[in-house]
């Protein structure tokens, strides 16, 4: 099969992922994708696929030669909850000719916006129809996992070690690790097939904390207000203020980190404020945990009372203090990403993955690229060719 026609059977799918929902996984309809791949895992020969009670897929293929470190490879199968993954109509641009590409007729994908165009000229595209996200991140990764599968069973002279799969839930909102199975998985170590650019691996993400402000106001009928009201949607409003304009992440890049206001409901008597705080650097993440306590302290003095209630939960570590200390799973991707004809070079992620989490459970898990582009929006795209060539990598990667 085609790895385009396999994505876009994928794509079919919506599998957004629910932050609010307390099942697990967050949405129930991933399940009928982990089905789907199942079932497709099994045609192709590999029938010890299953989907287990969260529903994670698992699969393994043994090996074929006298390669001994066993290399598992995952993806995950939720798309962001920022944009709509529901009813999605990819379109396949083909040759890419550097122009703007219409989604529709008020939605333009321009190179002059959108930079990395540039680097896919005469490449097919798959993008969107302006509408929703398209899902690469992080389908692509599940088709080129898929693709390469295939090659291994249906070609026994390509000589491999063992190799597992899994496909995970819900990694978008930050729970894609919480019920990984290493046991069951039985690999020295993985990849994610999970960023952006082929020629990265990325062994460095950023240091990772959610943080919930609570405003607790007094509601007074505004006739009778003065001297007894606090609205508690502008106390948010005041304590969003006291932080650094210059940690959004719209001001922001490489190894700056950054808070992120991503939800703001509020009324009169209650609001409540979720931000993002992230950092590659441990310490200087403190410095922006402490920066929010001392606004939470100045809001409280101001008002006399606890308008301010501030909850701080960490959601991942960097992964590159771990993978250091073993860097093997480095060096084979980066031989095989060369063997390609690719740079191979490291570069620091912007976000988290699933691998974050599961190194700091003790399985190395750097990030491998799939070729898509502009995650979590409108603007997404991936490249045909790019995915076929990350299938290479992998395929090298097993028998290097």
């Amino acid at each position: 099969m085609k790895i385009e026609e396999r994505f876009l059977n994928y794509v079919k799918f919506d599998t957004t992922s629910d932050p609010d929902s307390e099942t697990t996984p967050s949405s129930m309809k991933q399940k009928k994708l982990a089905q789907f791949l199942v079932d497709e895992l099994h045609e192709l020969g590999i029938e010890n696929a299953f989907m287990n009670e969260y529903g994670e897929v698992y699969a393994h293929i043994e090996a074929n030669s006298d390669v001994k470190e066993r290399i598992g490879f995952i993806a995950h199968m939720d798309t962001s909850p920022d944009c709509s993954g529901k009813d999605i109509h990819p379109q396949i641009i083909r040759n890419y000719d550097g122009e703007d590409i219409v989604l529709n007729s008020e939605t333009i994908l321009s190179p002059k916006e959108f930079t990395n165009l540039y680097q896919h000229f005469h490449q097919d595209l798959i993008v969107t129809d302006g509408t929703t996200l398209l899902g690469a991140d992080d389908k692509a990764g599940i088709a080129i996992i898929m693709s390469m599968a295939e090659h291994i069973v249906k070609d026994d002279s390509i000589k491999h070690g063992y190799i597992g799969i899994a496909f995970t839930c819900d990694e978008e909102v930050g729970r894609g690790a919480d019920n990984f199975d290493l046991e069951t998985f039985n690999c020295d170590y993985a990849y994610t097939v999970d960023g952006g650019d082929i020629n990265v691996i990325a062994y460095e993400n950023f240091n990772a904390y959610e943080a919930i402000v609570h405003v607790h106001g007094k509601s007074v009928h505004p006739g009778d207000a003065k001297g007894k009201m606090v609205n508690a949607s502008l106390a948010g409003m005041q304590f969003h203020a006291c932080l650094d304009p210059f940690k959004d992440p719209a001001v922001t890049e490489g190894y700056e980190g950054f808070h992120h206001l991503t939800d703001f409901e509020g009324q009169c008597e209650q609001a409540t404020l979720s931000y993002i705080l992230r950092d590659h650097d441990e310490n200087k993440l403190a410095q922006q945990i402490k920066e929010f306590e001392t606004a939470r302290d100045f809001m409280n003095q101001r008002y006399g009372y606890e308008v301010i209630v501030l909850e701080i939960r960490e959601q991942y570590k960097n992964m590159r203090s771990y993978i250091e200390k073993d860097m093997r799973c480095v060096e084979r991707a980066v031989k095989a990403l060369k063997a390609c004809g690719l740079s191979g070079e490291s570069e620091a992620i912007r976000g988290g993955t699933d691998g974050a989490a599961l190194t700091y459970k003790g399985l190395n898990c750097p990030n491998l690229g799939t070729g898509g582009e502009n995650y979590h929006g409108r603007y997404e795209y991936v490249s045909i060719q790019d995915m076929e060539k990350m299938t290479e990598v992998l395929l090298k990667i097993v028998s290097a």
